[in-house]
This record gives C-alpha cells, structure tokens and sequence, in this order.
C-alpha cells in the first residue's frame, strides 16, 4: 500500500491527512503546539493516537522516539560506524533492529529488516510537489509505525544539515 506525505508540512502545530494510494484519509499527523520537544501524533481517521514521535532528550547523537500508549515502541539513531551519512538504526522495543539507508534529504530511501525490504520511500512516483510516498510492501507491516519512522528519518537529518549550515 502506498501511502502520500506532504513534505514540509510537520511544523509545530501543523495538522496534516497522509492519504492512501486511492486518496483517502489514512493517518493524521497532530503537530503539538508549546512542547518542550518535538512531538507529533499519528491518528488514524477517528482520532485514536496510533504513535507518538518524540525527540529525545538529552541525547548524545540525535535520537527520536515512536511511542505507544506511553511506551517507547521504537528508538531512530543514526548508524554508528557507517560509511553512508544516510544510514540510521530502528531498534524497536523488543530488541528487533530495522535499517533505514538511502538518500534520506532526497526522500529516496528504503527500510529493511535483514535484508527484507519493508518500506520504500520515494518522490519518484508521483507529479505532486513537495510530496513523497511511503510504499509499505509487506501487508503484515505496521504502516504508521514505518510511516512514523519515515517522518522520524527525514526531520534528523534536516536537523543535522541545518546544523552543518
């Protein structure tokens, strides 16, 4: 299932649908105004939070957290010892590490687990402007969960680029 995201749109208290490859409204990204941290929610179309992405705090290397009902579901980093600038480490709660790598600031990137393509994010298949899709190509997949990774991704190496800058 392919999934569209506006890009640019995850400002501090901005809302936002992420609709599905037949347009309708899949996800709703709650951008949460006067935070301490960065914070967004994943909604699915009733309102329900599916996810919670959180900077981290006090973090040595920049990290971001998915979180569920409270718990932390899964923590974003870049790789350590990587060649690839574009190579960042999921380690969900459970201990599983997913690998995200790719050209992460030309929204041309792929998650893996073990080799096994569970995601690819792209800007290639579509005309709209300042949008990438997220096609989740397991059907068993977690689809806010990689969509959230996506978000996660792409707002750390930003951060790290306009850092540099």
């Amino acid at each position: 299932m392919k999934y569209l995201v506006r890009d640019k749109i995850f400002a501090i208290g901005d809302d936002y649908w992420i609709e599905d490859e037949h347009g309708r409204h899949a996800f709703l990204v709650d951008g949460k105004a006067l935070r301490l941290r960065d914070t967004l929610e994943l909604k699915d179309p009733s309102g329900y939070v599916l996810v919670t992405l959180r900077q981290k705090l006090f973090s040595l290397r920049g990290a971001m957290t998915v979180e569920q009902e409270g718990k932390a579901l899964a923590t974003i980093r870049r790789k350590r010892l990587s060649l690839l600038r574009n190579h960042f480490r999921v380690t969900l709660a459970e201990g599983t590490e997913l690998d995200v790598s790719g050209r992460i600031l030309d929204r041309e990137f792929v998650v893996e687990y073990d080799g096994e393509l569970l995601a690819h994010v792209s800007r290639r298949w579509l005309t709209l402007r300042d949008t990438y899709g997220v096609d989740v190509v397991r059907e068993d997949a977690d689809a806010a969960l990689l969509i959230a990774i996506a978000v996660c991704v792409i707002r750390m190496a930003e951060r790290e680029r306009d850092e540099e800058d």
